[in-house]
């Protein structure tokens, strides 16, 4: 017996130290390949984008309808296994890059494509946004000859559109290998919302967005943006809205301050269109501008915001709408605290606000990691 127990004891520490090395490699860097997800689901099928800050491309594309995992990695390049810092201090040749495992019975190959191109600036050939260099830059590699194709197909339909000012740059470039980046990378925007948010509002990616597409950021079941949101009838708006909140939203009015909803609204939680129920603003960037009127430092949702030139009452503002519901909401301007130093004035009227133990049962469970580890 005590040869036995000699080999069962040696079999469990190889298998610790085996974990207590992967656990390592996680934290530290070196990832293996990404097994082929079709290789566990023959239905499945893989599309593989390059769009700047993996952290951004991945949250859009998790949003897809028919989008079953999206991956965070490194490809292109000539380093087996490359590590974070390898790669973004630009020497290995890969590309901050995802991997969209997609059912195509739900979207097809040729909507993601499209879905791409809304979620980048195809005409920067330096990087995107703020993060700049080679291993930032947009491109997309096919992973058969039907991929290659589309691709080609949708790049020249883009091109001939007019809808860009500048020539599209983006590559078509086979597959080769994909490495999964470090698991902290994995997820970013769930785990780390905050520094997320911080991070994508600074990087000025939704606002070259919505210069370039407006509204039209596409989710592929649709065409038209996130099908959750909509503006209701004129006849539902007269039934749903007090009159003071039709005024507001409908007719571009003004709630008295400091004699309104949320003016001094403490609560965490996020603040909603009341007409379509699209995510606007967070509690954790509300602050007391001292004008009686609930503002915030920066928007929650940024695509969801819409900017307009006001030069009514004599003077030129900047009006805030929401994108969906089209609400008048209030008004942006450039004297608010940091990080930003703008402050969205907003109405009350114009806004619901839910509170973070709504959140799950009202559909809003995705903002949850917002308020993680807070009382």
């Amino acid at each position: 017996m005590k040869p036995l127990l000699a080999v069962v004891m040696l079999v469990l520490a190889g298998a610790l130290a085996f974990g207590l090395a992967h656990s390592r490699s996680g934290s530290q860097g070196k990832q293996g390949k990404e097994p082929d997800m079709n290789e566990r689901h023959e239905k499945l099928r893989t599309a593989t984008f390059a769009g700047g800050c993996f952290w951004c491309v991945e949250a859009d594309f998790e949003k897809v309808e028919g989008v079953v995992d999206v991956i965070s990695g490194y490809t292109g390049g000539h380093k087996e296994s490359p590590t974070y810092e390898e790669v973004s201090a630009g020497g290995t040749g890969h590309v901050e890059a995802v991997q969209v495992i997609y059912d195509p019975q739900k979207v097809s190959y040729k909507e993601l494509l499209d879905y791409f191109w809304r979620h980048v600036d195809p005409t920067d050939p330096g990087g995107q946004f703020v993060d700049r260099g080679s291993q930032y830059r947009t491109v997309i590699f096919y992973h058969d000859e039907e991929q290659r194709r589309l691709a080609e197909e949708s790049k020249g339909a883009l091109e001939r559109s007019g809808r860009l000012a500048k020539p599209v740059v983006t590559e078509i470039l086979p597959f080769t290998k994909f490495y999964r980046a470090e698991d902290y990378h994995q997820d970013y925007y769930k785990i780390h919302a905050l520094r997320y948010q911080f991070y994508r509002w600074n990087s000025g990616r939704d606002q070259v967005l919505t210069k370039v597409w407006g509204g039209d950021k596409g989710n592929p079941t649709t065409g038209s943006g996130d099908s959750r949101y909509s503006k209701p009838s004129a006849e539902v708006l007269h039934e749903k809205l007090t009159p003071l909140q039709y005024k507001v939203t409908q007719r571009e009015g003004t709630e008295p301050p400091f004699n309104n909803e949320y003016w001094n609204n403490k609560g965490e939680g996020i603040y909603v269109d009341i007409v379509s129920g699209e995510p606007l603003f967070s509690s954790l960037d509300k602050y007391d501008s001292g004008t009686g009127w609930p503002s915030f430092t920066r928007p929650l949702e940024p695509a969801n915001i819409v900017e307009k030139e006001d030069r009514k009452l004599f003077t030129v503002r900047t009006e805030v709408r929401s994108r969906h519901g089209d609400s008048h909401l209030g008004h942006v301007f450039p004297d608010g605290p940091p990080p930003t130093g703008l402050r969205y004035c907003m109405n009350s009227a114009a806004l619901r606000f839910i509170p973070k133990a709504d959140l799950e049962k009202e559909g809003y469970g995705e903002y949850l990691a917002l308020f993680s580890g807070k009382k």
